[in-house]
């Protein structure tokens, strides 16, 4: 078996916050200083590398003098705030060893929600790599709040995998991959080479918590990789303590697990619905309505809703389930709530009549809807 790395351009490469500080105590620069010559030479290769970085909270942990990491949000943004300037002096210095720029983008959810800002982050990202620096990202900690925190790093690695529709998710972390059972229980457990990304038996192998200093657990890097293959992207859960991984993973050594993606790249409007993570409401549909969108390709009419939830603004994404509760599509819808509410049962023809007026026949077209 050889890495699915071999035969990529376009990488994301995740690093956690274990291999990048002292067990919680502040960076590691030796091991910034290892990633940057290991990723100047994939940059020797032909390869483009985007970077998303632990870290931060960990490094203005040390220089605050805080042992544990902060509960509170407002702790926890000024930890990020004071640490994110360490984490780009130290990341800047290394790679400038190897005659590489790089560029800071922190990002939050709403960056990526609006479609205005989630473009802008796309061109942003393409141009610097056009220009051969290195992007270094994060999650602005400084200032999101629950409502809008990505969570983990692993998700915004995905995220920005769909986003510039890289070839392969490298999420590098302190353990070989994803095990059949948790080793630290089981002896029997055994690394799971190779799998389907999405196979919801993965996410039952997973395991629960991280560590004190980061926040993402195995079944993050397994929900990541499920994300990451809606746009046809591979993942790579590795070792991160593996001498030389990134560089072996290029030249095609097989090393932890690889999450094969078997769907076939969407474009990149439905990349972004797909992976919209706040949703503002819910239609419920009928079986004709259900079938019409999964086998037909069809738009959803007002006349195939059953039910409406949520209270959302004409243009939003929702959530499209069937009566079973099973999450069919998101798409971004043509009416409001209220309006939705009033209309749902009826045919197209009656919109008028009913609202006065008529944006669209429909509900949702199916251009801005994404199968799930």
């Amino acid at each position: 078996m050889k890495s699915i790395l071999e035969n990529s351009r376009r990488l994301v490469v995740k690093v956690g916050s274990s291999l990048v500080t002292n067990s919680g105590a502040g960076l590691d620069h030796v091991a910034i200083a290892n990633w940057a010559a290991q990723i100047a030479e994939l940059k020797k290769m032909g390869r483009e590398v985007v970077l998303v970085s632990s870290g931060a909270v960990a490094e203005g942990m040390q220089r605050l003098g805080w042992k544990k990491r902060p509960g509170a949000m407002h702790e926890l943004q000024a930890a990020a705030a004071v640490g994110q300037m360490g984490l780009v002096q130290v990341y800047e210095s290394c790679f400038r060893q190897h005659g590489l720029r790089t560029a800071q983008i922190l990002l939050t959810h709403d960056d990526l929600s609006d479609r205005k800002r989630y473009l802008n982050a796309r061109t942003t990202l393409r141009t610097l790599l056009e220009l051969n620096v290195i992007p270094i990202i994060n999650e602005n900690d400084t200032v999101v709040t629950d409502e809008i925190r990505f969570g983990d790093n692993d998700t915004l690695g995905a995220l920005v995998t769909n986003l510039i529709e890289a070839d392969t998710l490298v999420i590098l972390t302190d353990q070989s991959g994803l095990f059949s059972a948790d080793p630290r229980k089981d002896p029997a457990a055994s690394l799971v080479q190779e799998a389907r990304a999405g196979d919801p038996e993965l996410e039952k192998m997973a395991g629960g918590a991280g560590s004190d200093i980061g926040r993402g657990g195995m079944l993050t890097k397994i929900l990541a990789a499920k994300r990451a293959t809606r746009s046809g992207a591979h993942t790579i859960i590795a070792s991160g303590r593996e001498q030389g991984v990134l560089v072996r993973l290029a030249r095609g050594e097989a090393i932890g697990t690889q999450l094969i993606a078997e769907t076939m790249p969407i474009a990149a409007r439905k990349q972004w619905l797909a992976d919209h993570l706040q949703i503002r409401g819910k239609l419920v549909l009928d079986e004709g309505a259900a079938r019409a969108l999964r086998q037909e390709g069809k738009s959803l009419l007002p006349i195939g809703v059953c039910d409406v939830s949520g209270d959302f603004e004409r243009g939003e994404v929702v959530t499209c389930v069937d009566q079973n509760g099973r999450e069919i599509a998101r798409g971004l819808v043509n009416y409001d709530a209220g309006e939705a509410r009033k209309i749902m049962r009826h045919p197209s023809s009656e919109i008028e009549s009913i609202l006065g007026y008529v944006d669209e026949p429909e509900l949702i077209h199916r251009d801005n809807l994404v199968l799930l």
